[in-house]
């Protein structure tokens, strides 16, 4: 149970992240112009560094894209137990 639920869980953050950076792409200026220079600066990096620092910093942004990752994954459940445990107290102050 508690599996299939994890599971279910990582599909629905997945999807909602994915759709959240959709909208910001979309939507929010800030987003685009930071998105925009980090992938100048990260592919002038690219071009002005030697075969072998290349493949360290491709390691770098692959690990940095990871950690990004379980991130955010820790926040969004995080979100759900917050909202779970607000819900429980506005439950109990109201009854």
């Amino acid at each position: 149970m508690h599996n299939s639920l994890e599971a279910l869980l990582d599909s629905l953050i997945r999807i909602r992240i994915e759709s959240l950076y959709g909208e910001l792409d979309k939507s929010n200026s800030s987003y685009n112009q930071f998105s925009s220079e980090r992938n100048f600066y990260f592919k002038q990096l690219h071009e002005l560094l030697t075969e072998d620092i290349r493949k360290t910093l491709f390691l770098y942004d692959d690990a940095d894209l990871s950690l990004q990752a379980i991130l955010e994954r820790e926040i969004y459940l995080q979100g759900f137990k917050d909202a779970l445990h607000l819900h429980s107290e506005l439950k109990v102050s109201l009854d």
